[in-house]
């Protein structure tokens, strides 16, 4: 047992953890204006006083007079500059706090959020790195800012803050100073300017800073401290081994035992800390004697979590009191509720006390420091309450007969060992059997196979033979310690047996719902997690499960059946009720529960992003209520089932979020590209049009006019016809019509079709004439020449050459086209063949769509080949793509 005058291991380890850290303190206050700042750089100024080193990281004064003094006889950082929105701010320089290294820093609104670029995104963050780095830190914090009190803030005031600081930063102050004013003066401080200017004072006065929201912040910032005291308190007990409790606050503890139903004693509980309006606890007490069989208790549980309890189970041995005392002491509980036993039991079950008597007859007895108030329970114990017994007890029928037959198996042993052994040796052999029969069935049978073993020795081992009477003291001696033995030997292996059930249930439990996270995990869509939900929860209860879920459509009415084990699409119209009561409420409904208990099944809601999103209904195989170990599996499995099918949605939303970003982008370069790469050729043959109509221009002007048009209306055709072929491509409407053809024909034609972008480009075609024809569209695969060599002659400067190579690979032919371009930028090979994907940006880009080798990409692939690019080591780019070989050897 833990010696409870040392301190505990986690007090210890806390400690340790916060050797060598910053001490943090943190002036709080209900709202802006009452003095947080002016408070803290007074203690500030106290301190720098009496010869600590301190130094002002950063205090932001807001133009107030009594403030800006405080700051003259204290050492201020310069703050770091940021260029933001074209102005130069100022931050906290974190770096230059920690290199000066001093006692204490100061640093002022600690839920700021620092400007894109800072050391990290909030000023509690830089504080943090400060105070690891040993260094003490004053700071300022309102308790709207706090994040578990920014809902009801909002709710309080109307206006919901945006900057918060995580409640972890709060409980692991080392000091909390309350900085308190009352709403009157407060009111004051802003009419008189000393808190916004006079135009925003009014609308603050009329708003945010109305007394009775003053006075709701007040009483909020006052038991935000309180609380944090009373964790300071706590933390003090832990840290030096003091017994509580220690009445600083008021708080209450709700015992509910397994065996029964407890429900008036949580009521009570929630009116008791309403009324002291303390904080209150649940706590689920269960033996480790075999296994819970009943679910009221975990009912009255979820009832307390309900209504506000903070719960927990706690799993107890043979002195449930001392547990429960010892748990109250740690939490600095003050009153104890606890359900009265039943009075009315049979007068033989009065020797087996259940561990509710065992724990209510403790608390009598050892609770002196504690107010406990006993509830009687109107529902009486859950077997009553059901009028189900627990099957199999201790001592069923057939575990006597099982210890009888092991004592008689024993005694038939040592008769036959007695010619070899020494009478006194032979107990041993009945020490050996209780030890067993407590390990294998529990504590009672143990006690009864040692009093078996006791009348069994006396009997046929001992003088006189086959009586009770003892003669000699020896084997007096023998016998009491072959009792006081045995049932010790098996009290302590039936100990062990009952610790190694409850591991290997919690172990069982754990790994069950390892399985399902992983295999819920792997499930790719909606319908597979439901189906693996189902599987799973059914195999764990040994039932039926099933996912019930709103109709589509959204309507109102009976949810619909998503996937049931096993297979099933109906239910009865009072299972649908229920289904949809735990739906729309948000609470298990339906067999077991307080609501609808008259169904076959149970349902439990599954929750996630704070909504219900489906139902989880099991029912076990006997149609009785779920046992209590059971039911907590089902609802941590349901909260399995419940992330697992949100992250599917969630998973869902972002595909779809990305298809729309996607269609946005590709529409917008779309429009892009048509009111540009269309307009330029059209407006230079408009233009080229209309100077032809000059009659005094020469012919040779005109000769130059006439080829603009040809070049610019080719130009436009190509455009076209790209945006034809990438139509046909997205709706898999491109079918090659393949057909041996000659590649130098091919790289002819396109170089025809360029004779304006090649103008300027002299063309080297390294093929062979004697080359084997390619099995290809002639058309489609001419329009692949025509946009690389197109993009080649683009990118390229004037009079750079353009190299057309080919040979045969692995069975195919390869195509490179080389140019002695720009190339592509680093790492940007693969993007090259995206649709609207330009290598140079900016208004000096190149005319195109950015469609070409989108294009290619499409049509290559559509032939079964290959297409990529590379950077040309020295300068330029190449595009090689491949081909397959015709069959037949004429080409066309």
């Amino acid at each position: 047992m833990v010696d409870a005058r040392r301190p505990s291991p986690e007090a210890l380890l806390n400690i340790a953890r916060r050797e060598g850290r910053g001490r943090l303190k943190i002036f709080l206050g209900a709202a802006p204006g009452v003095g947080k700042t002016y408070a803290m750089l007074d203690a500030a100024a106290r301190l720098a006083a009496s010869g600590v080193r301190v130094v002002v990281g950063l205090v932001e004064t807001h133009g107030r007079t009594e403030t800006e003094m405080m700051l003259r006889d204290l050492h201020v950082l310069p703050r770091r500059p940021f260029f933001h929105n074209g102005r130069i701010l100022h931050e906290l320089d974190v770096d230059g706090v920690i290199a000066y290294a001093p006692d204490l820093a100061v640093i002022d609104e600690l839920a700021h959020s620092n400007l894109s670029g800072s050391r990290h995104e909030k000023r509690w963050q830089d504080v943090e790195d400060v105070l690891d780095a040993g260094i003490d830190v004053y700071t300022t914090l309102n308790v709207q800012h706090v994040e578990t009190l920014n809902d009801m803030v909002a709710r309080i005031t109307g206006v919901r803050v945006r900057e918060t600081v995580p409640d972890k930063v709060l409980s692991e102050a080392d000091e909390i100073a309350l900085i308190d004013l009352p709403p009157d003066e407060l009111i004051a401080r802003l009419r008189a300017g000393k808190v916004y200017i006079e135009d925003q004072a009014a609308r603050a006065v009329a708003n945010f800073f109305a007394k009775g929201n003053l006075t709701a912040l007040r009483e909020l910032a006052l038991r935000t401290a309180a609380d944090r005291i009373d964790r300071q308190l706590q933390d003090h007990m832990a840290n030096h081994a003091i017994d509580g409790p220690w009445p600083a606050q008021e708080r209450i503890l709700v015992i509910l035992p397994e065996d029964m139903a407890g429900r008036d004693a949580v009521r009570a509980g929630k009116r008791s800390a309403d009324r002291a309006r303390a904080e209150w606890l649940a706590i689920g007490v269960s033996s480790l004697e075999g296994p819970h069989r009943h679910g009221a208790g975990a009912n009255a549980l979820r009832l307390a979590e309900q209504l506000g309890a903070r719960v927990s189970l706690l799993e107890v041995d043979r002195d449930p009191a001392a547990e429960v005392i010892a748990l109250a002491r740690r939490e600095n509980v003050r009153r104890i509720l606890l359900p009265r036993p039943p009075a009315k039991r049979p007068f033989w079950h009065r020797f087996q006390p259940t561990m509710h008597e065992r724990l209510y007859q403790g608390l009598l007895n050892e609770a002196d420091a504690f107010e406990l108030t006993l509830m009687s329970e109107g529902d009486e114990t859950v077997q009553h309450a059901s009028g189900v017994k627990p099957p199999g007890g201790p001592l069923s029928v057939f575990r006597p007969g099982i210890v009888l037959a092991t004592v008689v198996t024993t005694t038939g042993l040592a008769a036959g060992l007695q010619p070899f052994f020494p009478t006194g040796s032979l107990s041993l052999l009945f020490m050996t059997a209780t030890v067993a029969i407590a390990a294998r069935m529990g504590r009672k049978p143990a006690i009864l196979a040692a009093g078996l073993s006791f009348l069994c020795f006396n009997f046929f081992f001992t003088d006189p033979l086959y009586t009770l009477r003892i003669f000699d003291r020896t084997q007096l001696l023998t016998l009491v310690l072959l009792l006081v033995s045995s049932i010790l030997t098996g009290n302590l292996a039936a100990r062990l047996r009952e610790r190694v059930i409850a591991q290997k249930a919690a172990a069982e439990r754990t790994a069950k719902l390892y399985d399902f996270s992983r295999q819920a995990t792997t499930a790719a869509s909606f319908d597979q997690v439901i189906q693996v939900a189902v599987h799973h929860v059914s195999a764990v209860i040994g039932g039926e499960a099933m996912v019930l879920v709103p109709p589509e459509n959204g309507r109102a009415g009976p949810l619909d059946i998503a996937g049931a084990e096993p297979m099933q699409t109906t239910l009865a119209a009072r299972e649908l009720t229920a289904a949809r009561f735990a739906f729309d409420h948000s609470e298990a409904a339906g067999r077991g529960s307080a609501t609808l208990p008259a169904t076959d099944w149970l349902f439990l809601p599954l929750r996630a992003s704070g909504k219900s999103i489906g139902v989880l209904g099991i029912r076990n195989e006997v149609g009785e209520t779920i046992a209590t170990e059971e039911r907590k599996l089902a609802d941590a499995l349901a909260d399995q089932v419940a992330l697992a099918l949100e992250r599917i949605r969630l998973s869902d939303d972002l595909a779809q979020s990305r298809v729309t970003s996607e269609t946005e982008r590709l529409r917008t370069a779309l429009l892009s590209s048509v009111s540009h790469d269309l307009r330029t050729p059209l407006v230079s043959i408009l233009g080229a049009a209309e100077s032809l109509e000059n009659q005094i221009l020469t012919d040779n002007l005109r000769a130059i006019l006439i080829t603009t048009i040809r070049d610019e209306g080719e130009r436009l055709d190509r455009y076209i016809q790209n945006l034809l072929d990438m139509t046909r491509l997205g709706h898999g409407a491109l079918k090659p019509r393949t057909s041996p053809t000659d590649l130098r024909e091919l790289v002819g034609a396109a170089r025809q079709r360029l004779r304006g972008p090649l103008r300027d480009h002299p063309l080297k075609i390294d093929i062979p004439n004697e080359f084997p024809p390619v099995d290809v569209d002639p058309i489609l695969v001419e329009q692949v020449f025509v946009n690389i060599l197109d993009n080649a002659a683009k990118y390229s400067g004037v009079g750079a050459p353009i190299e057309v190579a080919a040979q045969v690979t692995d069975g195919m032919i390869e195509i490179a086209i080389q140019d002695e371009g720009a190339g592509f930028p680093a790492g940007e090979e693969n993007r090259v063949f995206d649709m609207f994907w330009r290598a140079t940006q900016g208004d000096g880009k190149p005319a195109g769509a950015g469609l070409g080798l989108a294009i290619c990409r499409g049509i290559v692939e559509a032939h079964g080949g290959t297409i990529s690019a590379s950077a040309v080591p020295q300068n330029g780019a190449c595009i090689a793509f491949r081909l397959p070989i015709a069959r037949t050897g004429t080409p066309e």
